[in-house]
């Protein structure tokens, strides 16, 4: 049997300056890296201040592309093909999953994932497939790698919120739809939130949107759970 890559990236510990109790891993899109996604840290620093963010770069490196990586090949898009890469990539996120929950002594409530594009779908096929519910997961500009699978393969149903461009040139409004579409269908509980005009991207809009998410679900739940 192979042994499934490590995963490493770029960080931002807590504002804190504590030890971390929430954890935020970023996950990007096809042909960057975690540098990338650590970009979106900052602006949610300090709204959740004991949260320490991690942005992993995918464990393929996309040939011809310096400092491009993927989660899984591209060259087809089809969608037997991308169901099939998100389901031979998941595992591989999961290992790192496991990896940083146990480094830090946390759990699946105390994690936030967050993705952009490919990301996105790594977060939507890999979250709702752990045992334990995870406390969100926030996906910008992505769709669902394989939605005939998710009715029967989900174990938990944290809560998502989908963001998406109205002129999204690489993954059409459509696809948002169907996601947002078939996770409400399933029971999970989604909001969502189309940009009018935006492209392939993440605006102000979204970033302020993300931050309310990962506050409501990370710090405002820890300060309402009764004290252990």
């Amino acid at each position: 049997m192979s042994t499934l890559p490590l995963l490493t990236g770029p960080s931002l510990a807590p504002a804190s300056g504590g030890a971390p109790k929430q954890l935020i891993i970023l996950l990007h899109g096809y042909g960057s890296n975690g540098n990338d996604l650590i970009a979106l840290a900052p602006y949610w620093h300090q709204t959740v201040p004991d949260a320490l963010f991690l942005a992993p770069n995918g464990p393929e490196q996309v040939p011809g592309m310096s400092g491009g990586y993927q989660w899984w090949d591209l060259s087809r898009r089809d969608r037997a093909s991308r169901a099939a890469g998100v389901a031979r990539a998941a595992p591989v996120l999961d290992a790192y999953i496991d990896q940083q929950l146990d480094r830090y002594g946390l759990t699946e409530e105390d994690l936030v994932l967050v993705g952009f594009s490919q990301g996105t779908m790594m977060a939507l096929h890999a979250g709702p497939r752990r045992e334990r519910r995870l406390a969100g997961i926030v996906g910008y500009s992505g769709m669902l790698g394989d939605p005939d699978s998710l009715a029967r393969d989900p174990h938990t149903k944290p809560p998502i919120l989908l963001i998406h461009g109205s002129a999204d040139e690489m993954i059409s409004i459509a696809s948002y739809q169907e996601a947002k579409n078939e996770l409400e269908r399933l029971g999970f509980e989604v909001s969502g939130h189309v940009s009018a005009g935006l492209g392939h991207s993440v605006d102000m809009a979204g970033l302020e949107l993300g931050r309310d998410f990962v506050r409501r679900v990370l710090v405002d739940r820890a300060q309402m759970s009764p004290a252990g």
